[in-house]
């Protein structure tokens, strides 16, 4: 029997990906001329990044360490990712940007942004930061100014300052290459529903990150061929897990959170978080005889499961979301995250988590975490706890088998 871990052809390819920002693909695509702009957030539009000579690279701080110098320019309480960029940046580890796509969506990660400015720590001549200010709910008018400002505070800036086409026909060209990627991901996501799943979480949490920090057009070919030999793919006879869990909640954009909660005995599912494929891997409809940009940014907008988004019909979209993962990838229950500070989650996780237990009758673990997981034994053992509640819930649901 063998370990499917170990199994996966590029598995080693794309966790050496992840290591760093600035990854094999990444510099291919700067040496054949490539713009990289770099971005945090879903709700910069992943195609609008990829016009003409761009690639979008959604940045990330692995192996993050000390968080000193972040901290003494913007504060303890400011959420770890916020200042894990800021620290990364400092250190000359986003030099090979071209760009980067902010935006206001809190006001941490706006603080952030400010500094990679006022720090200059990108010295490219034509290097600009984008701030562009996010919808609170899906009106008419907040549409227009977000459609502006992605024209304005993007996709303009990228032409003054590098000549990228922009048209719509490019924008529509970008789209087309977003949405194999999205369609090999949801397929490979569907896999997860079988009862005894051919891809572990772990897995498929490499598999969409890189998706996210490469060039789509390099790492195509290697999706390509890993979605042909998961379809080939025999499940070891007797299940590794004990127990199925959906994660949601706020930014993750580190596998060692996925491989600790697995490590327990809990198989990741379905992945309903900032960086996961719920949302941010959904194919983009685009009709010919529309606006590219504004169907693109109405699609973001009902599609986002952020917790900024406060009106009434968005809260319960975020719960019923939860909800429908969990049961159409037959988890047992579900882990409510949230990284220390994060605002918005915050008050979503102390507030829902209780929600999905009492309205929703699902088993909830609800953490708050670090930026980088690392080897946390406090985690590691809740998240035991938590799953041998499931497997309790299990037996007495069973009549006491097994």
């Amino acid at each position: 029997m063998c370990d499917p871990l170990k199994d996966l052809k590029h598995l080693i390819f794309f966790e050496n990906l992840l290591d760093n920002p600035d990854n094999a693909l990444v510099k291919q695509a700067k040496a054949e001329g490539g713009l990289a702009v770099g971005y945090t957030c879903y709700h910069i539009p992943e195609p609008l990044l990829n016009v003409g000579n761009c690639f979008s690279v959604r940045l990330r701080a692995p192996r993050t360490g000390s968080l000193d110098i972040a901290t003494y320019y913007m504060s303890n309480y400011t959420c770890e990712y916020a200042r894990a960029l800021v620290e990364r940046g400092i250190e000359g580890g986003y030099q090979f940007l071209d760009a980067l796509a902010g935006v206001d969506a809190c006001s941490m990660m706006n603080r952030a942004m400010e500094h990679f400015e006022i720090l200059k720590v990108n010295t490219n001549p034509n290097f600009f930061v984008s701030h562009c200010d996010i919808p609170y709910k899906i009106e008419s008018y907040t549409l227009d100014s977000y459609v502006k400002q992605m024209r304005l505070r993007v996709l303009d800036r990228l032409t003054a300052n590098y000549g990228v086409d922009t048209s719509d026909a490019a924008i529509r060209k970008a789209v087309e290459e977003h949405n194999e990627v999205c369609r090999i991901i949801s397929e490979i996501g569907q896999m997860r529903k079988a009862d005894n799943p051919v891809i572990t979480g772990y897995e498929f949490h490499i598999l969409n990150l890189v998706t996210y920090t490469c060039p789509k057009g390099l790492i195509l070919p290697y999706l390509r061929e890993t979605l042909e030999e998961l379809k080939e793919r025999q499940p070891d006879l007797k299940p590794a897990f004990r127990a199925k869990v959906a994660v949601v909640g706020s930014e993750i954009d580190d596998p060692g959170f996925t491989k600790l909660v697995e490590s327990c005995g809990a198989l990741v599912v379905s992945d309903r978080y900032c960086f996961g494929s719920t949302p941010g891997r959904e194919v983009i409809e685009l009709k010919d005889d529309e606006d590219a940009l504004t169907q693109i940014c109405l699609h973001v907008m009902k599609h986002s499961e952020c917790a900024r988004y406060i009106a009434d019909d968005k809260v319960q979209q975020r719960r019923d979301t939860a909800d429908r993962l969990a049961k159409e990838y037959n988890a047992d229950g579900i882990i409510y995250e949230q990284m220390k500070y994060c605002d918005y989650w915050g008050f979503e996780r102390a507030l829902v988590s209780h929600i999905m237990k009492e309205e929703y009758g699902w088993p909830v673990l609800s953490v708050d975490r670090l930026y980088n997981i690392g080897v946390s034994g406090q985690l590691r053992t809740r998240v035991q706890a938590f799953v041998e509640s499931l497997e309790i819930k299990k037996i007495q649901k069973n009549g006491g088998k097994r």
